[in-house]
């Protein structure tokens, strides 16, 4: 039996992007890579606190707690977080798109971005069903109030935006909130030195 899975970033290639201080979702976001996403972001920032960390972003989306996680470390580290939508930002992938550094979320032309509040199976006893419902409502609040903290859109507004699956082109992304700059330039999102080029300039 073949495997027919197209290949992934390469151990070496991650690892070269990663002493460039770029760090990239490629595919879903689950409990694995959101771990080593968050704890990769802890240890550049902990090597070199004023330079920038870019997360570059082509995912389906995933795991809540692991894009809240990847969150509160990019909130919590004291270097700024770039992030830049290279093909597909759904899901998780909009939310830790727009949750970079303002003035350094950026799309490539013909990315696309997804909101959506997302589903979960609920099963059970009555009690059981009334605590996970309750649970799902907490998070989904959350998860919004969040996006509505990063996009500078009203929370009212969120909410019905995201009730059905809805696309943006990187433009609509832009004019939305989720991203700053629709990508014209290769020195927007070259990985190097802050006082070169403007992906990593501090504002």
């Amino acid at each position: 039996m073949t495997d027919d899975k197209p290949p992934q970033l390469t151990p070496q290639l991650r690892d070269s992007l990663f002493r460039k201080r770029v760090l990239v979702l490629d595919g879903p976001l689950d409990d694995d890579n959101g771990t080593a996403l968050a704890t990769q972001l802890l240890a550049l920032a902990a090597d070199d606190a004023r330079q920038d960390v870019a997360l570059w972003i082509h995912s389906p989306g995933g795991s809540v707690p692991a894009m809240l996680a990847i969150r509160d470390v990019m909130r919590l580290v004291p270097c700024d977080v770039s992030t830049l939508a290279l093909g597909l930002a759904c899901s998780a992938g909009q939310f830790l798109l727009s949750a970079g550094a303002p003035g350094k979320r950026f799309a490539l032309p013909h990315a696309r971005i997804l909101m959506h509040q997302g589903s979960a199976g609920i099963a059970g006893s009555a009690v059981e069903v009334e605590l996970q419902a309750d649970d799902l409502r907490h998070t989904r609040d959350t998860v919004l109030a969040l996006i509505a903290e990063d996009t500078g859109q009203d929370a009212g507004r969120i909410f019905t935006d995201s009730l059905h699956d809805r696309w943006f082109t990187a433009e609509q992304a832009r004019e939305y909130g989720f991203v700053d700059y629709v990508v014209e330039d290769f020195a927007q999102i070259v990985p190097r030195h802050a006082q070169q080029f403007g992906i990593g300039a501090r504002s």
